[in-house]
């Protein structure tokens, strides 16, 4: 678990330095509408990234049915803390009857 904290640690560094550099370089000018998109996503999709990876080497079914829950959440229109919640506490209930027996 450390060392995902230590690359999300690295990709916010990473994407600091390259949204600071790019006024430096660019100057005055700006940057195309479509770069400016792809600026906008590329912390969140690396995010995500290092979410699902960890989902992955620590598969649990209560952690991969939380992190639908959250999915589902947000799909039906949930705002994100509300999203957040339900996964918590689908997975903290489908874990319940391991901790108990």
């Amino acid at each position: 678990m450390t060392t995902v904290w230590i690359g999300i640690a690295a990709v916010a560094v990473v994407s600091l330095t390259i949204k600071a550099a790019g006024p430096a370089i660019l100057g005055a000018r700006e940057l195309p509408r479509r770069a400016r998109g792809v600026i906008a996503l590329l912390a969140a999709s690396l995010l995500a990234g290092l979410v699902v990876v960890d989902v992955i080497r620590e598969f649990s079914w209560p952690l991969l049915a939380g992190v639908l829950a959250v999915g589902a959440a947000r799909w039906r229109g949930a705002h994100e803390l509300v999203a957040i919640v339900v996964g918590v506490a689908v997975a903290a209930l489908l874990r319940l009857p391991q901790t108990l027996g």
